[in-house]
């Protein structure tokens, strides 16, 4: 089980990511638009830096929903590894079988 303080702490970023999202896109996009001057581009580009560095969806983890867990995580399941085999040991997740060749 992850640091609880870990989990929060990526909470906080998936609402930071949320909270500028908008703008983020909007900034981006006038980066990288030919039609627009050159110093408004600059301008765009200086003002998405000045953005919070965790407000980037880079910055996000992808964990397990069960425990926290940051590697080795399927983001089709939400699981990480050991959670998804113990769920599909159950019987939990419909269609998959354990391997045997």
């Amino acid at each position: 089980m992850a640091k609880t303080s870990v989990i929060n702490r990526n909470e906080k970023r998936a609402a930071l990511v949320r909270k500028y999202a908008a703008r983020r896109a909007e900034l981006k996009a006038a980066a990288v638009n030919v039609n627009l001057s050159d110093e408004q581009r600059y301008a765009a580009q200086l003002a998405l830096q000045k953005l919070p560095r965790d407000a980037s969806p880079v910055r996000l983890v992808s964990r397990c929903q069960a425990t926290g867990r940051a590697h080795g995580v399927y983001k089709k399941f939400g699981l990480g590894r050991n959670k998804l085999r113990e769920a599909s040991m159950r019987g939990d997740v419909p269609g998959m079988v354990k391997a045997s060749w």
